[in-house]
């Protein structure tokens, strides 16, 4: 039997890139898919039914919190429970680097509203259900440029860091309810929005991240779809609290 049978997964920022390989891993493992994203994802749905898996999408605004109950209220209605969140939706692809005391203030607070309170609202959205169907798996999306010190990308690198707290903390307050969270922290991943983040220093910093790491090539989305797969499943039950670090070996956490 697949490992998330009869589960209902809900993945933030699942429109492309990683979102949808997370997506698209929890769907081949039985879980029926609610792709939440400001962009369409109609293509990630497209996706997982075309192997026969079950998925629907809607519109979410993970900074707005009745856009997190909507979407909650969606994967309710679609599927009658949620046992599963992905924190999966964040600033990153769009961020302009500068070193931190010329970083726009704007650009500051929209990564903490989104990264760090956008994590926030929509486990506080999901919770209750999760109780109600008698446990349940958040794992939250964080990055080794949290504990790397990434230079010249400073909200990211707390916006990642706060990420980390966050888990511990709400790992603490909801294992008495049998909701495990946990945090999974890759190196950069060889998507559309980490080349949009490096721009034409992309060729450059592949290079210098693989060299940087024991098991020297770049991480691909299916590097890290294995573990957010099991952290999802019964496999990590007594599993909550920890920050997986997926990144070749370039730290040890």
């Amino acid at each position: 039997m697949a490992q998330l049978q009869d589960k209902v997964a809900i993945v933030t920022g699942a429109a492309r890139g990683l979102g949808r390989a997370y997506a698209e891993a929890l769907a081949a493992e039985g879980a029926a898919i609610l792709v939440a994203d400001l962009n369409d994802g109609a293509d990630t749905v497209a996706a997982i039914t075309a192997q026969g898996g079950r998925a629907v999408a809607t519109t979410v605004d993970v900074a707005d919190a009745d856009s997190c109950v909507a979407m909650a209220a969606a994967a309710l209605e679609a599927f009658g429970r949620i046992d599963i969140l992905v924190n999966n939706a964040a600033l990153y692809a769009g961020l302009k680097g500068a070193r931190f005391e010329h970083l726009d203030e704007k650009q500051w607070d929209a990564a903490m509203n989104v990264n760090v309170k956008g994590t926030w609202l929509a486990s506080r959205a999901v919770v209750q259900a999760m109780r109600e169907a008698g446990g349940g798996s958040i794992i939250n999306v964080s990055s080794l440029a949290a504990v790397f010190g990434l230079p010249y990308g400073l909200d990211y690198v707390a916006s990642k860091a706060a990420v980390i707290g966050m888990t511990r903390g709400m790992a603490r307050e909801l294992g008495s309810d049998n909701i495990r969270v946990n945090a999974v922290a890759p190196s950069a991943v060889m998507t559309e929005g980490t080349e949009e983040f490096f721009g034409e220093k992309f060729e450059k910093a592949k290079g210098v991240i693989a060299s940087g790491q024991l098991i020297k090539r770049n991480l691909e989305p299916s590097d890290v779809t294995g573990t957010v797969v099991y952290l999802a499943s019964d496999h990590s039950a007594l599993v909550t609290g920890q920050t997986h670090m997926v990144d070749g070996g370039s730290w040890f956490l």
